[in-house]
C-alpha cells in the first residue's frame, strides 16, 4: 500500500523561526516559501522536485550542512500516525523514543504528516564556485593527486572551516567541482580558491559569482545556470529508471592514494565509454568544524556522525519505458568495491538516503545504522509497531 501525502503542502513560519511544512512538500517549493516569510532558511538537498518525507527523515545533506547541519538536524517536532492509527506530536520531551527513531528510520514507525522545523537567517549573499577540469579521464595518477589535495585541503582548518561546503562530480566526461562560501568573495579568490587549485591541472572552466540566497540554490540544482525551484503541487510525475549505491569513508580514515587510484583506474576503464549514463558525486561532510559531526550518537537514530566523504554512485538509463539494463547495477556495484577491495582496513558505511535494493536486510541495518543503533530502534520497534505495519525489505525489524 503507498499513502499519497500530495495534499499536504504548507508552509508557515512562526515569528520565532519555527516552520510547520507538510509532509507532500518539495525541497524547492520550501526553499520559495521559507525564503517568503522573513527570509528564512534552511539546510537541505539541491534538487528540487525531491520530497521533503524521506529527505529530512534520513539525512538530508546541502552544501550549507557543514554549517547548519543535516536537515534532519533541524527537526524539533514531528506530527506522525502510528501502527494503530494514533497521531502522536513527537518531541525530546513528549515520546522522546519515537522522536529519536523517527530522525533516521522514519518509515519504519509511523507516516509523518508534518515537520516542525528550526529555520535559519538566509544570507543576503554568499559565494557560489564551480571549477571542471579538462583530460582528467587520461590518467589515474592525475585525479588521484588532484583528490588527495582535496582531501587534505577539506582537512586544514587554515582554509577551511564550516563556511564552506563542496562537492566533486564524475560522469565519465565531466570532472568538477563546486561549492559555496558563506563569506566575501575577495577572501573566497585571494585565500581558499589559491589552496584548492594548488598543484593540480589548471580548471578549463570557472564559476565564481556573488549571489542571493534562492539564486545560489538555482545554481546547485543545475550546475551554475538560472533555473525555477518551483515544483506543481499536484500531478508531479518527473520520474528515473536507476540504481543506486553509496560508500560513506569515516574522517578517521581517510581515503588512500591506492584506493583512490583503484577507483580512478575502474572509472577509466570501464566508466568513459559506459553503454548507459552515470554519475559520481563526493559530498564533504567532515573536516574542520563542521556541523555535521558536532552532535552526539544520542541525538538521533542518524548514525554518520564521523563521515569525511559520502560517495553517490547512480546508473540510470534516462528512458522510463525501456527494460532496465543489466549491465548497470554491476558497473555500479564495481564503482563501490574498487574502494573497498583496497582499502580493506576501513570500515565504511552506508547513506539511507541513497537507498540500495540490493542489501539484504542484515546487510541494510548493519551498513545504515551499526548494530548499536540498530538495536535501539528494533527495541522502540517492538514497543510502537509489534506488528510490523510498516514494514519494506530493510525496515527496521525485517
Amino acid at each position: 500500500m503507498v499513502v499519497d501525502l500530495e495534499n499536504f503542502q504548507n508552509i508557515t513560519v512562526k515569528a520565532n523561526g519555527v516552520a510547520t511544512v507538510g509532509a507532500g512538500v518539495r525541497l524547492g517549493n520550501l526553499a520559495l516559501g521559507l525564503y517568503s516569510q522573513g527570509q528564512r532558511a534552511l539546510p537541505h538537498g539541491t534538487c528540487p522536485g525531491v520530497g521533503i518525507g524521506g529527505h529530512f527523515t534520513h539525512g538530508g545533506y546541502g552544501y550549507d550542512s557543514r554549517k547548519w547541519g543535516l536537515a534532519l538536524d533541524t527537526i524539533i517536532a514531528l506530527d506522525v500516525v502510528t501502527a494503530n492509527g494514533s497521531i502522536i506530536h513527537a518531541t525530546s520531551a513528549t515520546y522522546p523514543k519515537l522522536y529519536y527513531a523517527l530522525r533516521g528510520a522514519a518509515e519504519s514507525f509511523g507516516i509523518v504528516t508534518h515537520f516542525y522545523l528550526q529555520t535559519q537567517p538566509a544570507p543576503t549573499n554568499l559565494v557560489y564556485w564551480h571549477y571542471g577540469f579538462p583530460n582528467m579521464y587520461t590518467s589515474s595518477a592525475t585525479m588521484t593527486n588532484t583528490f588527495l589535495h582535496w582531501q587534505q585541503f577539506a582537512l586544514n582548518p587554515a582554509f577551511v572551516d564550516q563556511n564552506i561546503g563542496f562537492g566533486v562530480h564524475m560522469d565519465g566526461n565531466d570532472f568538477s567541482i563546486s561549492g559555496i562560501y558563506f563569506g566575501d568573495i575577495n577572501n573566497f579568490t585571494s585565500v581558499i580558491a589559491p589552496e584548492l587549485l594548488n598543484g593540480i591541472p589548471a580548471p578549463s572552466y570557472q564559476q565564481v559569482q556573488t549571489v542571493d540566497w534562492i539564486t545560489a540554490l538555482e545554481y546547485q540544482a543545475t550546475g551554475g545556470s538560472a533555473t525555477t525551484l518551483s515544483e506543481p503541487l499536484q500531478g508531479y510525475d518527473a520520474h528515473d529508471d536507476f540504481f543506486a549505491k553509496s560508500l560513506v569513508a569515516p574522517e578517521s580514515a581517510p581515503l588512500t592514494s591506492a584506493a583512490l587510484t583503484n577507483y580512478f583506474n575502474y572509472i577509466i576503464a570501464n566508466g568513459v565509454n559506459a553503454p548507459n549514463p552515470w554519475f559520481s558525486i563526493i559530498n564533504l561532510y567532515g573536516g574542520a568544524s563542521s556541523a555535521i559531526n558536532t552532535k552526539p550518537a544520542s541525538f538521533s537514530s542518524y548514525a554518520d556522525r564521523s563521515s569525511l566523504w559520502v560517495f553517490q554512485h547512480y546508473g540510470y538509463t534516462g528512458n522510463t519505458g525501456s527494460a532496465f539494463p543489466s549491465q548497470i547495477q554491476p558497473f555500479i556495484t564495481g564503482l563501490n568495491d574498487a574502494i573497498t577491495s583496497a582499502q580493506p582496513q576501513t570500515n565504511f558505511t552506508a547513506y539511507l538516503n541513497y537507498v540500495d535494493p540490493s542489501l539484504t536486510a542484515a546487510q541494510a541495518h548493519t551498513l545504515y545504522y551499526g548494530s548499536a543503533v540498530y538495536n535501539q530502534l528494533l527495541t522502540i520497534k517492538n514497543l510502537w509497531d509489534p506488528n510490523k505495519v510498516f514494514w519494506n525489505p530493510q525496515a527496521i525489524g525485517a
